[in-house]
């Protein structure tokens, strides 16, 4: 008697229909970085960049807007930087006053409106 074992089938193709097709979506925007400068401990014009609004994760910034207006600037800041860069951004105090203007510039550099949610769909 011989043994069979069950393998896993090919993918089959979906020939369903469907209404929207998400995966061919593309930016209507440039989604050109923002980069500003900050000084850190050992550099006096430490160069950040931030990935532009429009091109991060939905997910981050909902989890982020729970927390107040405060705390989704700083899901923003920290879902738009690298690693390293954000570490860095925050071994260094920043005052609020600060944090609003960094916010406001990188917000204009997106072109999101005032009061927009970095969530919203801008249209």
């Amino acid at each position: 008697m011989t043994t069979r074992t069950a393998t896993k089938s090919p993918a089959t193709p979906d020939d369903q229909p469907f209404e929207f097709n998400l995966n061919a979506v593309k930016s209507e925007v440039d989604l050109t970085p923002f980069r500003f400068l900050w000084a850190t401990a050992d550099n006096p014009n430490r160069r950040f960049t931030m990935t532009h609004l429009q091109d991060l994760d939905v997910w981050e910034l909902m989890e982020a807007a729970e927390r107040g207006d405060t705390g989704a600037m700083i899901g923003v800041f920290q879902a738009a930087m690298s690693k390293e860069d954000w570490t860095d951004f925050r071994a260094v105090p920043l005052p609020q006053y600060k944090l609003k203007a960094l916010f406001d510039a990188y917000r204009q550099h997106c072109g999101a409106a005032e009061g927009e949610s970095p969530a919203s769909s801008g249209s």
